[in-house]
């Protein structure tokens, strides 16, 4: 059965292009760092080598011959016209602005706007404002084969054609604008008023789209209330009517009692809004403080990290330096120089030639890593399991046999010979063995304990019998199996590691009174071994010294005599000077002590100062916003309050005008000794009031005073 296999490879791509920097406008570089390591890159890529070949070594396999070299090309590819400067120092500095403004409250500071490139909507860059949705087609794909078995696959394969797929296929495209985007305000027809007529409707004249329509909860409260003011300006009194004066003013002050009473109200909800606004931009402000302060320090702290880890790699690779070095001079001790013998490295297999090291540069498995097989097999353990249950018997238990030679002449006969004389040996040592029956006792070998029996398992006494009894035979079942599955792996261990087995029984099963008596003899051998070279060598002084002059011993007494004459000197002027390097160190080490304690103590005094200073603004700040806040209040109410009174003088005013035009002379005389009376006196017997009290408080307050300086003089 014929089977096909197709082959995927995916495209190597690459993060960015080599210019992108420079031509892409999407492309955001973070600082002028980073534009000038892509330059650096892009100036040093390998697109720009050019390999040139060397025609005298052309067929050259040697390192010192290169058969070719690689030189850089002078063309540059971007053209003169285009900016290589790095464009973000706008951006750079609008952040700075953004910063300096948040952080600290300069509403006086002025943000230049963004500037964004001009975008033609409906010439070269409509495209730009369509999406079509990236959808996989599905009916190229054979699903149905995805979930079979291996060895159906291909039967699939054969029925069904992938190419078989529809000619036409439906496209949808959106724009990038919605409906209500585009939306505009409602259209308000013009109306016409019949003569008459007074509609509840044109109340609502003033409120317009987006300026309390549509109506929420706060404007309908509005409207009721001034429906409730329509009725209650229904039922007060006519002012032609004079017996309901007094009700028509009562009502009226009652009225704006409770007018004054919402309209406190009202100025309590507002501050108190503005004031949970006002907490909820501080609290934001000092979360936006943390969060930067806590970006810093992880910025210092991975800075650090990164700055240690180098400090420990330049300090790893000077020390395996200096190991090289230091061995490179205990090879040579005499400080002769060794010249290369290029005859012996191109014998010697293990010489630079063959095999060279790292170190010099040469890196064998480079690019290694794209001959690696990356499968689904063998990234799982479920994968594994997978692929060894497609494979065939005979792949996993493979048997070898070796091909049989024929050997002819001399050395036929010769391996015959050897046979025979290995096959009568092996029969003399079997007939040794069966002579000799009797047990010995083992010396190198050691008893290998049976381990102890799992215990029973404890069982609990249910009142249901047949439960019970079930419960017990699964049990029971249970064990078989998992005993059954050991006893299997066990096994299967065993006879596939039988030799290696029977190879760590016979060598490394020593007993423990044998490996100490072993032990002792090699102390007592070697303590011998130690006398004897010690007599050897005090009878060969012996000697020496008997042959020799006494010149000569004189000689070489003196000799030692002034050597050690000369270390002791050394060892005193090393004395001293390690005692004047020990003095050095700990007066150096008094004068960075009594350095840092200064430093710290300034750093503490700075500490503290920036604390009070950054207290000081934070009491400046809350001072200023409640006095803004309270002029605003004060603004707010004078306002509200000069307009309340100008509308209620107008009416008062149409009021006296009406009543001057319809009253008579009396009638004007008595409502002017009705206003006297009801403004005027009321005022003067306050006024009255007042100072009665101020003129008793005076006299108490001299009193005071009197006490008061008769104590300070006293003093």
């Amino acid at each position: 059965m014929a089977t096909r296999t197709q082959v995927v490879q995916k495209p190597h791509s690459k993060p960015h292009r080599t210019y992108d920097y420079l031509y892409d406008p999407v492309h955001t570089l973070s600082s002028s760092r980073d534009h000038a390591k892509l330059s650096f890159k892009a100036q040093s890529s390998f697109d720009r080598l050019r390999k040139m070949p060397d025609h005298m070594n052309m067929f050259s396999e040697l390192r010192h011959y290169p058969r070719q070299s690689y030189q850089l090309n002078s063309a540059n590819p971007v053209p003169s016209h285009v900016p290589r400067a790095w464009q973000g120092y706008a951006n750079q500095y609008r952040d700075a602005l953004v910063r300096y403004k948040t952080f600290n409250y300069a509403p006086n500071v002025k943000i230049p706007p963004k500037s964004h490139p001009s975008c033609d909507v409906t010439g070269t860059d409509r495209y730009k404002f369509f999406r079509r949705p990236i959808l996989p087609y599905l009916e190229q794909l054979n699903i149905t084969g995805l979930m079979l078995e291996p060895s159906k696959i291909s039967e699939t394969e054969e029925e069904t054609d992938p190419t078989a797929a529809a000619k036409t296929r439906s496209v949808h495209v959106q724009t990038d604008y919605r409906d209500s985007e585009t939306q505009t305000d409602p259209y308000s027809p013009e109306y016409v008023i019949q003569p008459g007529t007074e509609p509840e409707l044109l109340t609502l004249a003033t409120l317009s789209y987006s300026n309390g329509l549509p109506a929420g909860l706060a404007e309908v409260e509005l409207i009721e209330r001034a429906r409730v003011k329509r009725q209650w300006e229904a039922t007060l009194p006519h002012l032609n009517d004079l017996e309901l004066l007094g009700k028509r003013r009562r009502m009226m002050e009652e009225q704006e009692r409770k007018e004054w009473a919402f309209r406190e109200k009202e100025i309590t909800k507002l501050q108190d809004e503005q004031l949970e606004l006002i907490k909820k931009l501080l609290q934001q402000r000092e979360t936006d403080h943390a969060a930067l302060n806590d970006k810093m320090m992880e910025q210092l702290w991975s800075k650090k990290q990164m700055e240690k880890e180098k400090q420990l790699l330049r300090i790893r690779n000077e020390h395996i330096r200096a190991l090289r070095k230091l061995t490179r001079h205990r090879e040579v001790v005499d400080g002769s120089l060794k010249r290369r013998d290029i005859i012996e490295d191109y014998n010697n297999y293990d010489s630079e030639v063959y095999a060279p090291s790292m170190t010099v540069g040469v890196y064998l498995d480079y690019g290694s890593e794209q001959f690696h097989v990356k499968s689904s097999y063998t990234n799982s353990y479920y994968g594994l399991l997978q692929l060894e249950a497609s494979l065939p018997q005979y792949v996993l238990n493979p048997r070898i046999k070796l091909p049989k030679t024929k050997i002819v002449g001399s050395k036929a006969r010769q391996l015959q010979h050897r046979g025979q004389q290995l096959d009568q040996v092996y029969q003399e040592l079997k007939a040794r063995r069966n002579e000799d029956t009797t047990p010995k006792p083992l010396r190198l070998l050691e008893k290998v304990e049976k381990p102890i029996p799992r215990p029973p398992t404890p069982s609990v006494d249910v009142p249901n019998e047949d439960e019970e009894e079930q419960e017990l035979m699964v049990i029971l079942l249970q064990q078989v199996l998992r005993g059954r599955v050991t006893q299997t792996k066990m096994y299967e261990g065993k006879n596939r590691r039988i030799e290696l087995i029977r190879e760590l029984q016979t060598t490394h099963a020593l007993q423990g009174p044998q490996i100490a008596a072993k032990r002792k003899e090699e102390q007592e051998m070697e303590s011998k071994q130690r006398q004897q070279q010690h007599d050897e060598h005090k009878a060969s002084v012996v000697s020496s010294l008997a042959g020799n002059t006494p010149y000569t011993l004189l000689g070489k007494q003196l000799d030692y005599l002034s050597k050690e004459l000369v270390r002791l000197q050394e060892e005193r002027r090393l004395h001293a000077f390690m005692l004047l390097a020990e003095r050095e160190r700990r007066m150096r080490e008094a004068e960075e002590s009594g350095l840092r304690q200064v430093e710290e103590r300034i750093r503490r005094t700075e500490d503290e100062l920036f604390k009070q200073v950054v207290s000081v603004h934070n009491e400046t700040v809350d001072s200023y916003l409640e006095d803004v806040i309270l002029s605003a209040v004060k603004c707010t109410a004078d306002k509200q309050a000069r307009q309340e009174i100008r509308e209620r003088a107008t009416n008062i005013n149409k009021v006296v005008h009406e009543l001057e035009k319809t009253q008579t002379s009396l009638e004007k005389h008595e409502t002017v000794a009705e206003l006297v009376h009801t403004f005027l006196l009321p005022e003067v017997k306050k006024q009255t009031l007042r100072d009665k009290v101020k003129h008793q408080q005076r006299k108490h307050l001299l009193a005071a005073h009197h006490a008061i300086h008769k104590d300070i003089q006293k003093q």
